[in-house]
């Protein structure tokens, strides 16, 4: 009977998100010959970690990301695999602490899916020596995710750093 403490204290460490607790994509299209499993599986992954972009909550990406996540586009400094975001996150989060990502477009074909998100906060924090006014931040970012078993095992992404730096102050318009 000792097992069955330990097997309640595994359940209540796993990640169990509701549909309802993930954002929604504004515009979703699908594949239509993908079996609904593999489309699912693809959305569910998409959906947990554009709610880890849109909330900063940690565990949203640990349930979307495979262990061995490969960052196809690691931007200079910035660590391999799961830690690698979650360094990204805070850090902007330390700049923009109410950051949220809207998903306007979630697009799944094949083992891929591609995501268009538009992030948009205030520069009320610190961005290195720079200390934030209240600015409106408000940019665009695409990724290309390569799904694998229910889980990103790939990522491919481009932001407009242009737009967010100029908001930030720390490029000229």
């Amino acid at each position: 009977m000792k097992a069955f403490p330990i097997l309640a204290a595994l359940l209540v460490a796993l990640p169990a998100f509701a549909a309802d607790d993930l954002v929604k994509a504004q515009e979703v299209i699908a594949d239509p010959s993908l079996p609904a499993a593999q489309r699912d599986a693809e959305m569910q992954a998409a959906r947990r970690y554009a709610t880890f972009w849109h909330t900063g909550d940690e565990r949203f990406a640990r349930a979307a990301l495979a262990a061995d996540f490969t960052d196809r586009t690691l931007p200079p400094g910035r660590a391999q695999g799961v830690s690698g975001p979650l360094a990204a996150s805070r850090f902007v989060r330390t700049a923009i602490p109410d950051l949220q990502a809207d998903l306007l477009q979630l697009i799944v074909a094949g083992d891929r899916v591609t995501v268009h998100y538009r992030f948009h906060g205030h520069f009320t924090g610190r961005w290195a020596d720079k200390r934030g006014e209240g600015q409106a931040i408000d940019f665009i970012a695409t990724d290309i995710y390569r799904v694998a078993d229910g889980k990103i095992a790939d990522n491919w992404h481009i932001e407009d750093n242009l737009t967010l730096m100029q908001q930030l102050g720390l490029v000229a318009r």
